[in-house]
């Protein structure tokens, strides 16, 4: 079986000279990443994701990162209680698009490795090789119970998911039929035709926080994506998981982190939004359930830091925030990228709405500060 790996060639959009790779975080969530009630907040209908996706598209960004989400949070708004389903909306857009990465976000528990790697095979062709795959290996118990799936151990994640990669990668690489057998899959005559674009494979990520998730992303990932919480953490976290790539021969992988912007022409109209959005108009309910589910006992939520985070977690579901005017965003961006991040995955409280100041006044200043370069895959 030959090693495939994703190719300069066929994944132009991900392997370009930008040295910070720009995408958009949760778009296909109703309310992206923001738990609030503003009227404005985004709807995730279609015709706005595609309209979305083509100012991205054409402004040079480099990727789409969507949520696999199949209940929403509660709360008046019911945060990210209408959600389209991953890898059917890239495929769409990537029908519409010419350049940028579209990512599908999967449970791996939750979708058969053989239909998994039709469908992204599939996918991939749709795209020329623009197709990327967000696996995650279980957390969210109440979304599973839907499915009649028990989380396993948390360790146990993990060792699934790479037999369950192994698999999906085999049906990509492998011509003739074989049969796989480990702890947890075990299948005969296992053959998938047609294979992806241009004998390379789609880019795969993995958020691994756990000393087993950093070593599942390592062995397994393309891209490793990590929470920034603060500057000195993020600098430490990617020290870290450097030195680790280093010490498994991954010195190729890229480091991702996701963030939240609120840019405005000044710093005070953004902290102003900011604070009308979370405070006066943050849906506090649809907050505590989803903080019950991620920690559900008070020591988890204290040892995380979950209550003094609040602001952040209504603000933009936990990721970084970035708040001011253009100059400030960019110098945010600038100091993410000196971190040692390769990518940033970002939202707004309304992509469309937002977006288009951030191309004409972010983007060229991220190009002066050396971090983006014009035409972006060129």
């Amino acid at each position: 079986m030959q090693d495939m790996r994703p190719t300069d060639a066929a994944r132009a959009s991900l392997y370009n000279k930008n040295k910070l790779k720009l995408g958009l975080f949760a778009a296909n969530c109703s309310s992206g990443r923001a738990a609030t009630k503003v009227p404005e907040r985004w709807r995730a209908n279609w015709d706005d994701n595609l309209g979305l996706a083509k100012v991205a598209d054409e402004a040079g960004l480099d990727f789409l990162l969507p949520i696999a989400r199949w209940k929403g949070y509660r709360g008046e708004t019911n945060f990210h209680g209408s959600v389209l389903e991953p890898t059917l909306w890239a495929c769409g857009l990537l029908a519409h698009t010419k350049r940028i990465t579209v990512f599908s976000t999967i449970h791996a528990p939750l979708l058969h490795p053989v239909v998994a790697a039709k469908q992204f095979a599939t996918a991939d062709l749709i795209g020329h090789g623009r197709m990327a795959m967000n696996v995650v290996c279980g957390w969210n118990q109440d979304e599973f119970d839907m499915f009649g799936v028990e989380n396993r151990e948390h360790h146990l994640r993990y060792a699934y998911g790479k037999e369950w990669l192994q698999v999906v990668r085999r049906l990509w690489e492998e011509e003739g039929e074989f049969s796989f057998e480990g702890q947890f899959i075990n299948l005969k005559g296992l053959i998938s035709n047609p294979k992806p674009y241009g004998g390379s494979r789609p880019l795969i990520m993995n958020a691994g926080a756990s000393a087993a998730g950093q070593e599942f992303a390592l062995g397994n990932s393309d891209i490793l994506f990590n929470l920034l919480v603060t500057p000195e953490q993020g600098r430490n976290a990617v020290a870290a998981s450097r030195a680790r790539a280093r010490q498994v021969g991954r010195e190729d992988i890229k480091i991702f982190t996701a963030g939240y912007y609120v840019c405005r022409p000044t710093r005070q109209e953004a902290l102003d939004y900011h604070r009308y959005y979370v405070e006066e108009q943050g849906d506090q309910e649809a907050y505590k359930h989803l903080l019950d589910l991620q920690f559900p006992s008070p020591e988890a939520r204290k040892h995380h830091g979950a209550d003094a985070l609040r602001m952040r977690h209504i603000g933009g579901n936990g990721s970084y925030p970035m708040i001011g005017s253009p100059d400030d965003i960019a110098n945010e961006l600038k100091m993410i990228s000196d971190l040692g991040y390769d990518g940033m995955a970002a939202s707004f409280v309304n992509y469309l709405d937002e977006f288009p100041y951030f191309r004409d006044e972010v983007l060229p200043r991220l190009e002066r500060l050396g971090l983006r370069q014009r035409g972006s895959i060129d």
